[in-house]
């Protein structure tokens, strides 16, 4: 690429890929050299069948993967859309002959780059590297038994995948919420040729496991409500119960219990004659 007029103090507003292997560290050192050699290859041929050319992108070697990033006179879109058929396709003919197929996860974000002697920087980029290695991205990977996963960002979303275009299908994206290290983001997620993946069963919070006796929070999900919000609903509908503001069918709804051995609830009953509630064990016949 062309930097002569940037400096590392300068930023340019650039899309900026990253590009993981799936379960890299299960490769031998024999085998890595020939992973990585397919990721190229993939992506590379890709770059020439979508018509960018190899010197309009900067791209970093990560050791299981690459970092790229695209100058702004590229469309956006197709990168989005062609070239992510072809990467695609690529994949998938990679994957033929192979026992065990290799599996890519793709992230996009568009934001302020800067560049210097030995590569790219910036809060776009740990943002992008982020969304490619958030557990999301991982257990669709594993969960669909996908080839292929693309993340991109939902200011990505909004501004080119939202609109739709050529190979670009915005119904086919999930939401999540994402807990990373810089906070809360929302992303969305993409499975090339298949349908809206399902995300809310298999998104955890990022940082790991909930403190016991602290609350889960959201887990990610698509365009529903918040669950604070929903459970504002749930806790709003208890109170309502509890002054009688609802019926009786909506509030045995809404109302659970939690019982360590027999259980009998009984409300509004009116009783003729003498009525023995609960069980009754006679140790002499053995009846229970």
């Amino acid at each position: 690429m062309e930097h002569d007029a940037l400096d590392a103090g300068e930023a340019r507003y650039e899309l900026v890929i990253s590009v993981d292997a799936r379960r890299s560290g299960q490769y031998s050192d024999a085998d890595k050299p020939r992973m990585r050699e397919r990721i190229y290859r993939v992506l590379e041929t890709a770059f020439a069948q979508a018509g960018v050319g190899r010197d309009a992108v900067h791209m970093e070697d990560r050791g299981d993967g690459v970092l790229v990033s695209v100058p702004g006179r590229i469309a956006v879109t197709r990168l989005l859309g062609l070239w992510m058929v072809e990467v695609h396709e690529n994949l998938r003919e990679e994957n033929r002959s192979l026992l065990v197929p290799l599996g890519l996860r793709v992230a996009m974000h568009v934001g302020p780059v800067r560049h210097d002697s030995r590569g790219i920087s910036g809060r776009a980029v740990d943002l992008t590297c982020r969304l490619a290695d958030s557990s999301v991205a991982r257990q669709l990977l594993d969960r669909e038994q996908a080839d292929l996963v693309l993340a991109v960002s939902d200011s990505l979303y909004v501004d080119a995948v939202f609109a739709g275009g050529k190979f670009i299908e915005p119904a086919r994206f999930s939401r999540a919420r994402l807990a990373l290290k810089e906070g809360e983001v929302s992303a969305w997620f993409h499975l090339p040729g298949r349908p809206a993946p399902g995300i809310a069963p298999i998104a955890p919070q990022e940082p790991g496991p909930t403190p016991s006796g602290a609350s889960a929070g959201p887990s990610a999900g698509s365009d529903t409500a918040p669950a604070g919000a929903a459970q504002r609903a749930t806790d709003d509908r208890g109170a309502r119960n509890a002054r009688g503001d609802e019926d009786d069918e909506d509030a045995n709804a809404s109302v659970r219990y939690t019982a360590q051995g027999d259980l009998s609830v009984h409300r509004d009953n009116v009783y003729q004659q003498p009525v023995h509630i609960g069980r009754v064990t006679d140790s002499g016949n053995g009846k229970g």
